[in-house]
């Protein structure tokens, strides 16, 4: 009887101890963005569908009795992302060491430090997209020619690094060893970025930029020129009014049909976001031109996309915007004019 009461306490002792465990704190957010999309290519016959965008992600944190917090998170489900993507800025996350001066350590899957500063441009709120030749190459962000390999690690500095208003991120990968395959793949990378933000009379002004390399390999083929490259952006707040612009220049391997070619491209973006009430304006543009070949080779013919933008965005109650969205691009495959058009969605997006 004794042995039975000792052992009937120790588990109840465990089963106790087990009950009052701490967990992480983990907080989710995510978002179901819904609405009509109206296409008009050139060439053909105009159609309209509907668009989805739906996203579920969960933050888990905790703090140390020394004050450092240990993040990481995951994506339950991106809808609107490709199966070969889905949840790639939080399924792959690794964990992230913020330390009590400010300061920030991601490992595993770190990222690239480069783009992390790349300026946001202005430009239309919704999904609305306009279909070109699968050859294009022509790229219209500012940060295409970043890339990394999971085995990396990002430091963030602190705010008014060196100086006030400075904030930068370094970046590296390697490779894990594997065995080259007929398919282009990073090898690694290092990166730099910076961001400054500072008053310019009634202007909140932010300069960004950033410069990245990265290595890759294919079985049998050298590229003649590896990703790489930079870019620079300002933005300016005046109030309810933002002005931005952005440039960038660099290389691109991997691109094309199986992964096959290497361009040479280089991107122009401006933008202007107009805040009123509840509603918001956006307008922007972005021209991006390239010229892309196989991998290894130097010749190639150029690509070429014009981009325009505007959308109307009300914000309905808290967490529901309505969005009125228009882009129509002008575009060149191989120097001739090729697939283009424009767009028109109009939706809604309910946050949390």
């Amino acid at each position: 009887m004794k042995k039975e009461l000792l052992m009937g306490t120790a588990l109840v002792s465990t089963l106790g101890a087990a009950s009052v465990a701490e967990a992480v704190t983990a907080t989710m957010s995510g978002n179901h963005q819904t609405g009509l999309e109206f296409d008009s290519p050139s060439g053909s016959s105009s159609t309209s569908a509907q668009v989805n965008d739906n996203n579920f992600s969960i933050a888990l944190s905790e703090t140390t009795d020394g004050g450092m917090t240990i993040s990481s998170s995951f994506s339950v489900v991106n809808e609107s992302s490709t199966t070969g993507s889905v949840g790639t800025a939080d399924m792959d996350a690794g964990f992230t060491l913020a330390f009590t001066d400010g300061s920030k350590l991601d490992l595993i899957n770190a990222g690239n430090a480069s783009g992390g500063h790349a300026v946001s441009v202005p430009g239309s709120a919704g999904p609305e997209t306009v279909a070109v030749a699968t050859s294009n190459a022509a790229e219209t962000g500012l940060d295409f020619m970043t890339g990394s390999s999971v085995h990396g690690v990002e430091f963030h500095t602190a705010s008014d690094f060196l100086a006030d208003g400075l904030k930068m991120s370094f970046s590296a990968s390697t490779d894990g060893n594997a065995a080259n395959t007929n398919t282009y793949s990073i090898d690694g990378h290092v990166a730099i970025g910076a961001t400054y933000v500072t008053d310019l009379g009634d202007s909140a002004v932010t300069l960004g930029g950033g410069w990245s390399e990265v290595s890759g390999s294919k079985l049998g083929t050298t590229p003649a020129n590896d990703t790489g490259g930079f870019h620079v952006g300002l933005s300016a707040v005046t109030g309810d009014l933002t002005v931005a612009v952005g440039f960038a220049d660099g290389n691109k391997v991997g691109t094309g049909t199986s992964s096959a070619n290497e361009t040479e491209a280089d991107v122009v973006k401006a933008g202007v976001k107009y805040v009123s009430g509840d509603l918001t304006f956006n307008v922007g543009i972005a021209s991006g031109d390239s010229k892309d070949n196989t991998i290894g080779s130097i010749t190639g013919a150029d690509d070429s996309k014009d981009v325009t933008s505007a959308s109307v965005s009300y914000a309905v109650a808290a967490g529901v915007t309505a969005i009125l969205g228009y882009t129509s691009v002008e575009a060149s495959d191989e120097g001739v004019s090729s697939t283009d058009g424009s767009a028109w969605y109009i939706g809604a997006n309910m946050a949390f």
